[in-house]
């Protein structure tokens, strides 16, 4: 295996799109993934979101309770590569997701997949031959390196003559279909799987067709991997699946300023899915509803994704999604600090935090308050580099805001945020 670079497209932006796992866990079918593409093409296109994401076990022929089955038994093909359940996905009956990519497509949007590492259990349990590797499933096999908490595949042993054929022979078949979007799950949570990323790395380059590379889970995840992720992949999680709970939107606000000086084009740090909406339909976790979060909540992680310039993957369930949410998705401002410079944290003091974003002609700063009461504050012009600006204009309410004495005076509501475009 050669251990180099990936052939990348810079993207300016970050991806944005839709995911199934937080509204469906492993068990969305293909009806559902339609839905929510159509919706998108729709509702959302215009402003940017234009990736489909199957998640996990989209290969399972039973998605067990809530949706997810601790224990697969996947369907494969010949040489032990996952094919899409026919039962959930009926136009994939002739063992191919590229009818359904091509739905997707025809709609202007990018089809993706979700992948645990390695190889099935199953294929090594049956010893299937790995297509062009002249080698086995079972000769290729880790069985001591395998995911903590989804036991579905085994690791790989790239030191083995022909392992890396299992790769290239996966990646050659999601071309085939039309895949544009891998989300490799397992390779973050630790210990890092620098072997097995550059491995899938590898096999993109080799496949024939782009395909953006996320990589997912990253918690606790160092920034000793930064040049390796940046080179392998797109987009690399840092954090644990993030859910509708403010104490966790909390927690992120640390991660997202340790990382956010480091986005560059086509290499993203992604502070994970946005658990907004219509959320565990049959989800892996909590029952059908709304998001928990309050719209103010809401809004200050939607703020802190664009300041951080997160990929933005949207969770919910989007025919379901309600209106006061669908408006944050649509407003063209505040998804135009994705394309910012040099974003960063720039005031924490208790309760008070305070980002930048820098772009040719103007600032915007989003002012956040994470007090459990609203805030009432001043913020000095000089303490975040503006000084001498003589506008002021919230983004999200589309109104200016007073400047007086090179200072603005605002109050932000409890867990809120205010956006400001300082120019």
């Amino acid at each position: 295996m050669q251990n180099n670079s990936r052939r990348k497209a810079d993207a300016a932006r970050p991806p944005m799109g839709w995911n199934s796992w937080d509204c469906f866990g492993g068990s969305v079918t293909e009806a559902e993934v339609l839905a929510n593409a159509e919706y998108m093409a729709r509702h959302l296109k215009p402003y940017g979101w234009d990736t489909v994401v199957v998640d996990i076990q989209w290969y399972e022929p039973d998605a067990g309770t809530h949706g997810y089955q601790p224990v697969s038994d996947p369907v494969l093909d010949e040489w032990g590569r996952q094919l899409p359940a026919p039962g959930r996905f009926p136009s994939a009956a002739d063992g191919s997701f590229r009818h359904l990519a091509d739905r997707v497509h025809a709609l202007g949007l990018r089809f993706g997949l979700h992948m645990m590492r390695g190889i099935p259990r199953k294929a090594v349990e049956l010893d299937l031959p790995v297509l062009g590797g002249n080698t086995t499933a079972a000769q290729i096999a880790d069985r001591d390196n395998v995911c903590p908490w989804n036991p579905d595949n085994y690791g790989i042993d790239h030191s083995v003559p022909g392992a890396q054929a299992f790769y290239d022979s996966q990646l050659a078949l999601f071309a085939e279909w039309g895949v544009d979007f891998v989300k490799l799950d397992d390779v973050l949570y630790p210990p890092t799987q620098s072997t097995e990323i550059a491995a899938y790395s590898e096999a993109i380059d080799r496949c024939g067709r782009p395909i953006v590379l996320s990589l997912s889970p990253g918690k606790q995840l160092s920034l000793a991997h930064l040049d390796d992720l940046g080179r392998h992949a797109e987009t690399w999680r840092i954090s644990d699946d993030l859910w509708d709970d403010w104490g966790q939107l909390k927690e992120m606000f640390q991660r997202a300023a340790r990382w956010a000086p480091h986005q560059r084009p086509g290499a993203w740090a992604d502070a994970d899915m946005l658990p907004l909406g219509r959320l565990g339909v049959r989800a892996h976790v909590g029952d059908a509803r709304d998001s928990n979060l309050t719209i103010d909540e809401q809004r200050t992680m939607m703020s802190l994704w664009v300041m951080m310039r997160s990929p933005l993957m949207f969770g919910g369930h989007l025919p379901d999604t309600p209106p006061d949410t669908l408006e944050l998705l649509q407003n063209p401002d505040v998804l135009g600090v994705l394309s910012s410079t040099g974003s960063r944290e720039i005031v924490r003091d208790w309760s008070l935090v305070i980002w930048r974003a820098d772009f040719p002609d103007h600032e915007v700063c989003a002012v956040f308050w994470l007090g459990d009461e609203p805030g009432e504050l001043t913020v000095q012009l000089s303490d975040v580099g503006a000084e001498g600006r003589e506008r002021a204009r919230d983004l999200w309410a589309g109104e200016d805001v007073v400047v007086k004495d090179d200072s603005v005076r605002l109050t932000v509501p409890a867990h809120g945020v205010r956006l400001l475009e300082l120019s």
